[in-house]
Protein backbone atom coordinates (compact mmCIF):
# COMPACT_ATOMS: atom_id res chain seq x y z
CA UNK A 1 0.00 0.00 0.00
CA UNK A 2 1.44 3.34 -1.30
CA UNK A 3 2.44 5.18 2.54
CA UNK A 4 0.23 8.59 1.63
CA UNK A 5 0.00 9.27 5.16
CA UNK A 6 3.20 9.44 5.88
CA UNK A 7 4.56 10.74 2.71
CA UNK A 8 2.03 14.04 3.69
CA UNK A 9 3.84 14.26 7.10
CA UNK A 10 6.74 15.53 5.26
CA UNK A 11 5.32 18.31 3.24
CA UNK A 12 4.54 20.78 6.46
CA UNK A 13 2.32 23.34 4.65
CA UNK A 14 -0.08 20.53 3.98
CA UNK A 15 -1.22 20.80 7.65
CA UNK A 16 -2.28 24.93 7.43
CA UNK A 17 -5.94 26.26 6.56
CA UNK A 18 -6.98 28.14 4.43
CA UNK A 19 -10.13 30.42 4.91
CA UNK A 20 -10.70 28.60 8.06
CA UNK A 21 -10.35 24.82 6.18
CA UNK A 22 -7.96 22.17 5.80
CA UNK A 23 -5.80 22.90 2.39
CA UNK A 24 -6.73 20.60 -0.45
CA UNK A 25 -3.89 21.47 -2.43
CA UNK A 26 -4.75 20.91 -6.45
CA UNK A 27 -2.37 23.06 -7.99
CA UNK A 28 0.58 20.80 -8.58
CA UNK A 29 1.05 20.91 -12.25
CA UNK A 30 1.66 24.69 -11.42
CA UNK A 31 3.99 24.09 -8.47
CA UNK A 32 4.50 20.99 -6.66
CA UNK A 33 4.79 21.62 -2.36
CA UNK A 34 8.31 20.93 -0.70
CA UNK A 35 9.14 18.42 1.71
CA UNK A 36 10.87 19.51 4.75
CA UNK A 37 14.21 17.56 3.77
CA UNK A 38 14.33 20.23 0.69
CA UNK A 39 13.70 23.25 2.97
CA UNK A 40 16.17 22.10 5.75
CA UNK A 41 18.79 21.47 2.85
CA UNK A 42 17.84 25.33 1.86
CA UNK A 43 18.46 26.28 5.69
CA UNK A 44 21.26 24.46 6.36
CA UNK A 45 23.11 26.29 3.23
CA UNK A 46 22.32 29.38 4.57
CA UNK A 47 23.26 28.62 7.99
CA UNK A 48 26.67 26.90 7.60
CA UNK A 49 28.53 26.99 4.16
CA UNK A 50 27.05 30.08 1.91
CA UNK A 51 29.85 31.11 -0.32
CA UNK A 52 30.66 31.79 -3.90
CA UNK A 53 31.64 28.46 -5.84
CA UNK A 54 34.47 27.68 -7.96
CA UNK A 55 36.38 31.22 -7.61
CA UNK A 56 37.21 30.33 -3.54
CA UNK A 57 40.13 28.78 -2.01
CA UNK A 58 38.33 29.07 1.47
CA UNK A 59 36.89 25.84 3.34
CA UNK A 60 33.24 27.41 2.97
CA UNK A 61 33.66 28.15 -0.75
CA UNK A 62 35.11 24.49 -1.48
CA UNK A 63 32.37 23.18 0.78
CA UNK A 64 29.65 24.73 -1.49
CA UNK A 65 31.33 23.60 -4.45
CA UNK A 66 31.00 20.09 -3.30
CA UNK A 67 27.47 20.34 -2.78
CA UNK A 68 26.80 22.11 -6.03
CA UNK A 69 28.79 19.68 -8.01
CA UNK A 70 27.22 16.96 -6.13
CA UNK A 71 24.02 17.90 -7.06
CA UNK A 72 24.75 17.95 -10.88
CA UNK A 73 26.06 14.57 -10.99
CA UNK A 74 22.45 13.66 -8.99
CA UNK A 75 20.71 15.20 -11.91
CA UNK A 76 22.83 13.65 -14.65
CA UNK A 77 22.04 10.13 -12.97
CA UNK A 78 18.50 10.80 -12.86
CA UNK A 79 18.08 11.54 -15.72
CA UNK A 80 20.35 9.47 -17.02
CA UNK A 81 22.59 11.35 -19.18
CA UNK A 82 25.62 10.68 -20.93
CA UNK A 83 28.28 12.92 -19.08
CA UNK A 84 27.97 15.20 -16.17
CA UNK A 85 28.79 18.03 -18.07
CA UNK A 86 25.70 17.91 -20.40
CA UNK A 87 23.89 19.05 -17.15
CA UNK A 88 23.45 23.03 -17.53
CA UNK A 89 22.17 24.73 -14.28
CA UNK A 90 19.42 27.25 -15.47
CA UNK A 91 16.72 29.46 -14.06
CA UNK A 92 14.02 27.45 -15.14
CA UNK A 93 12.18 25.73 -17.79
CA UNK A 94 11.63 28.81 -20.03
CA UNK A 95 15.56 29.95 -19.51
CA UNK A 96 16.57 26.64 -20.46
CA UNK A 97 14.79 27.21 -23.62
CA UNK A 98 15.54 30.54 -24.42
CA UNK A 99 19.27 29.52 -23.98
CA UNK A 100 18.80 26.94 -26.88
CA UNK A 101 16.34 29.19 -29.16
CA UNK A 102 19.42 32.15 -28.57
CA UNK A 103 21.69 29.46 -29.69
CA UNK A 104 20.10 28.40 -32.57
CA UNK A 105 19.99 32.35 -33.66
CA UNK A 106 23.73 31.75 -35.53
CA UNK A 107 22.88 28.40 -36.58
CA UNK A 108 19.66 28.42 -38.84
CA UNK A 109 18.94 30.59 -42.40
CA UNK A 110 16.18 32.31 -44.02
CA UNK A 111 13.94 29.35 -45.58
CA UNK A 112 14.73 26.85 -42.70
CA UNK A 113 12.06 25.04 -40.84
CA UNK A 114 11.46 24.14 -37.44
CA UNK A 115 8.14 22.66 -35.82
CA UNK A 116 6.31 22.82 -32.57
CA UNK A 117 3.40 21.29 -31.31
CA UNK A 118 -0.20 22.61 -30.68
CA UNK A 119 -0.07 21.65 -27.05
CA UNK A 120 2.44 23.64 -26.05
CA UNK A 121 3.03 26.36 -22.91
CA UNK A 122 3.62 30.19 -24.01
CA UNK A 123 6.86 29.33 -22.90
CA UNK A 124 7.70 26.82 -25.65
CA UNK A 125 5.96 29.09 -28.64
CA UNK A 126 7.14 32.37 -28.06
CA UNK A 127 11.26 32.02 -27.72
CA UNK A 128 10.73 30.18 -31.47
CA UNK A 129 8.73 33.07 -32.82
CA UNK A 130 11.39 35.25 -31.83
CA UNK A 131 14.14 32.96 -33.18
CA UNK A 132 11.68 33.00 -36.77
CA UNK A 133 11.80 36.57 -36.90
CA UNK A 134 15.77 36.93 -36.55
CA UNK A 135 16.72 34.20 -38.66
CA UNK A 136 13.54 34.05 -41.15
CA UNK A 137 13.14 30.63 -40.62
CA UNK A 138 9.49 29.29 -40.73
CA UNK A 139 7.87 28.11 -38.11
CA UNK A 140 5.25 25.63 -38.43
CA UNK A 141 2.62 23.46 -35.84
CA UNK A 142 1.53 19.69 -35.55
CA UNK A 143 -2.02 20.07 -35.33
CA UNK A 144 -4.05 18.52 -32.17
CA UNK A 145 -6.92 16.33 -32.29
CA UNK A 146 -10.37 17.06 -30.57
CA UNK A 147 -8.86 14.10 -27.77
CA UNK A 148 -6.03 16.25 -26.69
CA UNK A 149 -3.51 14.61 -28.54
CA UNK A 150 -1.37 15.30 -31.39
CA UNK A 151 -1.89 14.57 -34.74
CA UNK A 152 0.98 12.98 -36.15
CA UNK A 153 -0.25 12.66 -39.59
CA UNK A 154 0.04 16.04 -39.80
CA UNK A 155 3.53 15.63 -38.35
CA UNK A 156 4.89 13.23 -41.22
CA UNK A 157 3.18 16.17 -43.48
CA UNK A 158 5.32 18.84 -42.65
CA UNK A 159 8.07 16.72 -41.34
CA UNK A 160 11.28 17.56 -44.64
CA UNK A 161 14.69 17.63 -44.69
CA UNK A 162 14.27 21.58 -44.49
CA UNK A 163 13.45 21.18 -40.71
CA UNK A 164 16.01 22.04 -38.05
CA UNK A 165 14.36 21.57 -34.84
CA UNK A 166 11.54 20.32 -33.31
CA UNK A 167 9.95 21.35 -30.46
CA UNK A 168 7.31 19.59 -28.17
CA UNK A 169 6.15 18.86 -24.86
CA UNK A 170 6.59 15.82 -22.93
CA UNK A 171 3.34 16.17 -21.14
CA UNK A 172 0.68 19.04 -21.96
CA UNK A 173 0.08 21.28 -18.72
CA UNK A 174 -3.19 22.24 -19.53
CA UNK A 175 -4.47 18.99 -20.26
CA UNK A 176 -2.07 16.33 -18.80
CA UNK A 177 -1.51 14.95 -22.30
CA UNK A 178 1.55 12.89 -22.30
CA UNK A 179 3.13 13.26 -26.06
CA UNK A 180 5.14 10.52 -28.07
CA UNK A 181 8.29 11.76 -27.94
CA UNK A 182 10.18 8.97 -28.61
CA UNK A 183 8.24 8.82 -32.24
CA UNK A 184 8.38 12.02 -32.81
CA UNK A 185 12.57 12.03 -31.40
CA UNK A 186 12.95 9.48 -34.14
CA UNK A 187 11.29 10.89 -37.18
CA UNK A 188 13.12 14.41 -36.75
CA UNK A 189 16.37 12.61 -36.60
CA UNK A 190 15.78 10.95 -39.88
CA UNK A 191 15.11 14.25 -41.74
CA UNK A 192 18.29 15.49 -39.95
CA UNK A 193 16.30 17.69 -37.52
CA UNK A 194 17.53 18.41 -34.02
CA UNK A 195 14.66 18.01 -30.55
CA UNK A 196 14.21 19.68 -27.40
CA UNK A 197 11.57 18.12 -25.44
CA UNK A 198 10.14 20.45 -22.54
CA UNK A 199 10.03 18.24 -19.30
CA UNK A 200 8.17 20.99 -17.12
CA UNK A 201 5.00 18.62 -16.33
CA UNK A 202 6.29 15.27 -17.00
CA UNK A 203 9.73 14.95 -15.01
CA UNK A 204 7.61 15.21 -11.31
CA UNK A 205 5.52 12.15 -13.07
CA UNK A 206 7.83 10.24 -14.84
CA UNK A 207 11.88 9.15 -14.71
CA UNK A 208 12.69 10.13 -18.46
CA UNK A 209 16.11 8.28 -19.52
CA UNK A 210 17.86 10.72 -21.72
CA UNK A 211 20.10 8.50 -23.72
CA UNK A 212 16.98 5.67 -24.52
CA UNK A 213 15.13 8.37 -25.90
CA UNK A 214 18.23 10.21 -28.11
CA UNK A 215 16.72 13.07 -27.53
CA UNK A 216 19.38 16.36 -28.19
CA UNK A 217 17.94 18.16 -25.92
CA UNK A 218 15.35 18.43 -22.60
CA UNK A 219 14.68 21.01 -20.15
CA UNK A 220 12.90 21.30 -16.64
CA UNK A 221 12.10 23.52 -13.51
CA UNK A 222 13.07 22.15 -9.68
CA UNK A 223 9.86 23.48 -8.85
CA UNK A 224 7.37 20.94 -10.50
CA UNK A 225 9.69 18.39 -8.64
CA UNK A 226 9.53 18.84 -4.97
CA UNK A 227 12.18 21.65 -5.13
CA UNK A 228 12.58 25.69 -4.93
CA UNK A 229 11.94 27.63 -7.56
CA UNK A 230 14.33 29.61 -9.82
CA UNK A 231 16.53 26.69 -10.55
CA UNK A 232 16.24 23.62 -13.36
CA UNK A 233 18.04 22.04 -16.06
CA UNK A 234 18.81 21.92 -19.68
CA UNK A 235 20.36 18.79 -20.83
CA UNK A 236 21.70 19.31 -23.94
CA UNK A 237 23.77 16.68 -26.27
CA UNK A 238 27.65 17.74 -25.69
CA UNK A 239 28.09 17.63 -29.95
CA UNK A 240 24.97 20.30 -29.93
CA UNK A 241 26.42 22.35 -26.69
CA UNK A 242 29.98 22.61 -28.36
CA UNK A 243 28.25 24.21 -31.84
CA UNK A 244 25.97 26.82 -29.63
CA UNK A 245 27.34 29.84 -28.76
CA UNK A 246 27.16 31.57 -25.49
CA UNK A 247 23.63 32.65 -24.35
CA UNK A 248 25.21 35.24 -21.41
CA UNK A 249 28.93 36.63 -21.79
CA UNK A 250 30.64 37.62 -17.89
CA UNK A 251 31.87 35.86 -15.34
CA UNK A 252 32.28 31.47 -14.64
CA UNK A 253 31.79 30.90 -18.65
CA UNK A 254 35.62 32.22 -20.00
CA UNK A 255 38.57 31.09 -20.24
CA UNK A 256 40.84 33.98 -20.42
CA UNK A 257 39.63 37.92 -21.21
CA UNK A 258 41.69 40.54 -22.61
CA UNK A 259 40.42 43.10 -24.45
CA UNK A 260 41.53 42.03 -27.72
CA UNK A 261 39.81 38.49 -27.29
CA UNK A 262 37.85 36.60 -24.82
CA UNK A 263 38.11 32.67 -24.76
CA UNK A 264 35.20 30.77 -22.95
CA UNK A 265 34.90 28.08 -20.96
CA UNK A 266 34.67 24.60 -21.58
CA UNK A 267 31.19 22.28 -20.76
CA UNK A 268 29.22 23.16 -18.27
CA UNK A 269 30.46 26.59 -17.36
CA UNK A 270 30.29 28.20 -21.13
CA UNK A 271 26.39 28.37 -20.54
CA UNK A 272 26.60 29.52 -16.59
CA UNK A 273 28.30 33.24 -16.64
CA UNK A 274 27.36 34.63 -13.09
CA UNK A 275 26.54 33.82 -10.01
CA UNK A 276 24.21 30.54 -9.88
CA UNK A 277 21.23 29.72 -7.78
CA UNK A 278 23.80 27.62 -5.39
CA UNK A 279 21.70 26.68 -2.56
CA UNK A 280 18.26 26.20 -5.16
CA UNK A 281 20.66 23.51 -7.40
CA UNK A 282 22.02 22.06 -4.08
CA UNK A 283 18.11 22.14 -2.74
CA UNK A 284 17.20 20.08 -6.27
CA UNK A 285 19.65 17.38 -5.67
CA UNK A 286 18.05 16.82 -2.41
CA UNK A 287 14.37 16.68 -3.84
CA UNK A 288 15.09 14.45 -6.31
CA UNK A 289 16.73 12.12 -3.71
CA UNK A 290 13.49 12.21 -1.65
CA UNK A 291 11.10 11.82 -5.12
CA UNK A 292 13.83 9.16 -5.70
CA UNK A 293 13.53 7.30 -2.34
CA UNK A 294 9.60 6.95 -2.78
CA UNK A 295 10.45 5.46 -6.16
CA UNK A 296 8.84 7.17 -9.69
CA UNK A 297 7.13 3.57 -10.23
CA UNK A 298 4.71 3.57 -7.23
CA UNK A 299 4.05 7.49 -7.67
CA UNK A 300 3.01 7.03 -10.72
CA UNK A 301 0.48 4.12 -9.75
CA UNK A 302 -1.26 5.96 -6.97
CA UNK A 303 -1.42 9.24 -8.97
CA UNK A 304 -2.90 6.76 -11.49
CA UNK A 305 -5.28 6.24 -9.02
CA UNK A 306 -6.15 9.44 -7.97
CA UNK A 307 -6.81 10.06 -11.78
CA UNK A 308 -8.71 7.61 -12.07
CA UNK A 309 -11.02 8.11 -9.15
CA UNK A 310 -11.15 11.94 -9.45
CA UNK A 311 -12.59 11.40 -13.24
CA UNK A 312 -15.02 9.53 -12.54
CA UNK A 313 -15.95 11.31 -9.61
CA UNK A 314 -16.73 14.65 -12.07
CA UNK A 315 -17.92 12.52 -14.93
CA UNK A 316 -21.29 12.17 -12.46
CA UNK A 317 -22.08 16.04 -12.34
CA UNK A 318 -23.89 17.14 -15.25
CA UNK A 319 -23.23 20.05 -17.40
CA UNK A 320 -19.46 19.09 -16.69
CA UNK A 321 -17.29 18.69 -20.03
CA UNK A 322 -12.96 17.08 -19.11
CA UNK A 323 -10.79 17.95 -22.23
CA UNK A 324 -8.44 15.86 -22.99
CA UNK A 325 -9.11 11.82 -22.13
CA UNK A 326 -6.42 10.14 -23.59
CA UNK A 327 -3.46 8.71 -22.11
CA UNK A 328 -2.28 11.28 -19.66
CA UNK A 329 -1.11 12.17 -15.84
CA UNK A 330 -3.17 13.06 -12.87
CA UNK A 331 -4.26 16.51 -14.46
CA UNK A 332 -8.07 16.99 -14.80
CA UNK A 333 -9.11 20.21 -16.98
CA UNK A 334 -12.49 20.70 -16.87
CA UNK A 335 -15.53 23.09 -17.64
CA UNK A 336 -18.93 23.38 -16.09
CA UNK A 337 -21.90 24.65 -18.66
CA UNK A 338 -22.63 28.11 -18.42
CA UNK A 339 -20.72 29.01 -15.47
CA UNK A 340 -16.87 30.32 -15.78
CA UNK A 341 -13.73 28.79 -14.83
CA UNK A 342 -12.71 31.61 -12.71
CA UNK A 343 -16.22 32.09 -10.55
CA UNK A 344 -15.86 28.49 -10.01
CA UNK A 345 -11.77 28.63 -8.43
CA UNK A 346 -12.84 31.97 -6.82
CA UNK A 347 -15.27 30.13 -4.48
CA UNK A 348 -13.03 26.37 -4.39
CA UNK A 349 -11.01 28.89 -2.41
CA UNK A 350 -13.12 30.22 -0.13
CA UNK A 351 -13.69 26.63 0.64
CA UNK A 352 -10.15 25.83 1.05
CA UNK A 353 -9.79 24.37 -2.37
CA UNK A 354 -6.38 25.24 -4.64
CA UNK A 355 -6.86 25.00 -8.32
CA UNK A 356 -5.85 27.23 -11.38
CA UNK A 357 -8.09 28.15 -13.91
CA UNK A 358 -7.56 30.22 -16.94
CA UNK A 359 -5.82 29.01 -19.83
CA UNK A 360 -2.81 28.18 -18.39
CA UNK A 361 0.01 29.89 -20.33
CA UNK A 362 -1.32 27.81 -23.51
CA UNK A 363 -3.89 29.78 -25.75
CA UNK A 364 -3.62 27.84 -28.93
CA UNK A 365 -5.70 25.04 -26.84
CA UNK A 366 -7.99 26.60 -25.45
CA UNK A 367 -8.73 29.09 -29.20
CA UNK A 368 -9.36 24.97 -30.40
CA UNK A 369 -11.51 24.11 -27.73
CA UNK A 370 -13.50 27.73 -28.18
CA UNK A 371 -12.94 28.56 -24.35
CA UNK A 372 -11.88 31.10 -22.61
CA UNK A 373 -10.01 28.89 -20.45
CA UNK A 374 -10.88 25.59 -17.83
CA UNK A 375 -10.37 24.62 -14.32
CA UNK A 376 -7.78 22.24 -13.87
CA UNK A 377 -6.97 20.05 -10.60
CA UNK A 378 -3.79 18.48 -10.90
CA UNK A 379 -2.73 16.16 -8.18
CA UNK A 380 0.56 14.64 -6.99
CA UNK A 381 1.56 12.03 -4.91
CA UNK A 382 0.98 13.38 -1.45
CA UNK A 383 -2.81 14.23 -2.54
CA UNK A 384 -5.56 11.75 -1.22
CA UNK A 385 -8.88 9.97 -2.35
CA UNK A 386 -10.51 11.90 0.17
CA UNK A 387 -9.61 15.11 -0.55
CA UNK A 388 -10.44 14.46 -3.93
CA UNK A 389 -14.43 13.67 -2.19
CA UNK A 390 -14.04 17.29 -0.60
CA UNK A 391 -13.00 18.65 -3.65
CA UNK A 392 -16.14 17.30 -5.25
CA UNK A 393 -17.97 18.64 -2.53
CA UNK A 394 -16.71 22.23 -2.72
CA UNK A 395 -16.75 21.96 -6.48
CA UNK A 396 -20.91 20.62 -6.44
CA UNK A 397 -21.60 24.25 -3.79
CA UNK A 398 -19.99 26.06 -6.24
CA UNK A 399 -22.10 25.00 -9.18
CA UNK A 400 -25.30 25.42 -6.87
CA UNK A 401 -24.07 29.25 -6.16
CA UNK A 402 -22.72 30.18 -9.57
CA UNK A 403 -26.17 28.65 -11.23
Amino acid sequence: MFPVEKIRADFPILQRKVNGKSLVYFDNAATSQTPKVVIDAIVDYYSNYNANIHRGVHSLSQEATDQYEEARIKIQHHFSAKKVYEIIFTAGTTHGINMVASGFSELLENGDEIIVSALEHHSNIVPWQMLCEKTGAVLKVIPMLQNGTLDMNSFDEILSDKTKLVFCNHVSNALGTINPIKEIIEKAHKVGAAVLIDGAQATPHIKPNLQELDVDFYVASAHKICGPTGVGVLYGKEQWLQKLPPYQGGGEMIETVTFEKTTYAGLPHKFEAGTPNICGGIAFGVALDYMNTIGFDKIAVYEDELLQYGTKKLQEIDGLTIYGMSDKTAVISFNVDGIHPYDIGVILDKLGVAVRTGHHCAQPIMNFYKIPGTVRASFAFYNTKEEIDVFITALQKAILMLS
